[in-house]
């Protein structure tokens, strides 16, 4: 009888154990990474010092306190504003995260800028560095202004795109470039 005892002891044993493998190749795990907060046709501000430096509008968002995270996955439109207030730029992408500690925000997904002076920046990725006030990427971008449209890769402005760096540059102008 001890046999059949310890037989069924290590079947209930594998059986167990059977079970809790395929939960976890399933990705179930005891802590479920659900958002805290879930809203629809969402509006944030981002300050800085009490002044508003950028509203952001998302189709969809959620938001995880844990990672201080909020995640926007629809139709997102954002703009920048300088310290008086004044509008500067409108930037639009498929989604974008906002780090809340630090109010950075990455956008991804058929990003555009448009400054209020009439440049344009495209590109697939493009981070707002709140504390700089810069709008980076590191992948490749076209920017155009009246008079230049220029391609590169690695990107580097303010808000309103008018002090502007291409890190790896190539391109088309109509005027005469210094290269330094």
């Amino acid at each position: 009888m001890s046999k059949l005892k310890f037989s069924l002891y290590l079947l209930a044993v594998f059986v167990f154990v059977a079970c809790s493998e395929q939960k976890n190749q399933m990705g179930v795990s005891a802590k479920l990474d659900l958002p805290e907060q879930e809203s629809w046709n969402a509006k944030i501000t981002l300050l800085k010092e009490n002044l508003k430096r950028a509203s952001v509008n998302a189709g969809h968002l959620v938001k995880f306190s844990e990672k201080d995270l909020i995640v926007m996955d629809e139709g997102v439109a954002v703009d920048f504003f300088d310290a008086e207030g004044k509008h500067l730029s409108y930037l639009e992408s498929d989604s974008a995260i906002i780090i809340e500690k630090t109010n950075d925000m990455i956008a991804r997904g058929d990003v555009t800028v448009i400054s209020d002076n009439g440049a344009t920046l495209y590109t697939e990725e493009l981070r707002w560095d709140h504390k700089r006030e810069k709008v980076v990427s590191d992948v490749d971008v076209i920017f155009i202004t009246e008079k230049d449209t220029l391609r590169g890769k690695g990107f580097e402005s303010n808000a309103d795109l008018t002090e502007w760096v291409i890190r790896q540059p190539v391109g088309v102008s109509e005027r005469e470039i210094k290269v330094e």
